[in-house]
């Protein structure tokens, strides 16, 4: 799956959904395999021996995040994605989703630059998401640039840069759960994590605070092939916020994957008018929009 997002985004990179890229791909099935995968299910078609589709149906289930508490997930959402080569497997994808899920409430994310997937979402009955739409949506945009005329990171007084390696897994993962709050993230999900392709120890950057709080992380992952990294995810401890670190972490991110060989950058970001604290900062560093999706809905009501 990681490899035909690679051969996408080679030739088309706005067709790669968001949810497909290589580090996203990397991010979501790391740390959360072990504990959710019984409630996925996927399908894969081949050409050639080549893999030009997939689908990845994420199904009802209870999630144990960090501080203990449950949430249950009650509807459904398909991750997928079609080589444009292959374009007509589309509805393959959707019709395979729509016999995994029968009676739930059924949510994708396509891209709004692949005008003919969107067409036949529509002809099997999926309708814009009135919950991700607006100027609140829950739509992604995502990101690029070139790793080229990078400014040097700029840390306040006290502040440290840290990797992954160096600091270990008890704050990689604390510095995660300090930026986004409970979550189904432990050390077992990370040491999952560590071993997903693309992922490296030294482009895992974390911001240690003067009080030794784990202040600001960012996971870069290396796509070797076409010499870029994907930032996902980035966060900062909210006590901590407003000093720059995120766009600290940023720079001196990017320093790190250029050394590494990458020549280019991306990062994905909530891009409606009512979010726009990540797409400043990412806008901030030199990253412009390259693409977004659209989020479809079939009631648990439609055939």
């Amino acid at each position: 799956m990681q490899g035909l997002a690679q051969r996408i985004a080679a030739t088309h990179p706005e067709l790669v959904n968001s949810d497909a890229s290589f580090g996203e791909l990397a991010w979501n099935w790391g740390r959360a395999h072990t504990a959710q995968g019984s409630a996925w299910r996927r399908r894969l078609w081949f050409s050639g021996g080549d893999l030009v589709a997939w689908g990845w149906a994420q199904l009802p289930r209870s999630v144990r995040v960090s501080d203990g508490s449950v949430h249950d997930v009650t509807g459904s959402y398909l991750a997928h994605q079609v080589h444009p080569d292959h374009a007509a497997l589309v509805d393959e994808v959707i019709d395979w989703y729509d016999a995994t899920a029968p009676g739930l409430e059924r949510t994708a994310l396509p891209g709004a630059s692949d005008g003919f997937a969107l067409e036949r979402w529509a002809s099997h009955g999926y309708v814009p998401d009135p919950s991700g739409q607006g100027d609140t949506g829950s739509w992604t945009q995502l990101n690029q640039r070139d790793l080229t005329g990078l400014e040097p990171p700029a840390l306040p007084d006290g502040y440290r840069f840290r990797t992954a390696d160096e600091a270990g897994e008890e704050a990689a993962v604390r510095a995660h759960l300090n930026a986004w709050g409970p979550r189904a993230y432990s050390v077992e999900a990370y040491r999952d994590v560590r071993e997903t392709r693309g992922y490296h120890d030294d482009l895992h950057v974390l911001v240690e605070a003067p009080d030794g709080t784990m202040a600001s992380s960012a996971i870069m992952w290396l796509d070797e092939a076409n010499r870029t990294v994907e930032f996902e995810p980035v966060g900062t401890h909210p006590g901590h916020r407003r000093l720059g670190l995120g766009r600290s972490v940023l720079l001196h991110g990017m320093r790190l994957a250029r050394e590494a060989g990458a020549v280019h950058a991306t990062v994905a970001c909530l891009g409606a008018p009512g979010h726009p604290s990540a797409r400043e900062l990412y806008y901030g560093v030199g990253f412009r929009k390259l693409s977004q999706d659209v989020p479809l809905l079939k009631p648990a009501a439609a055939a």
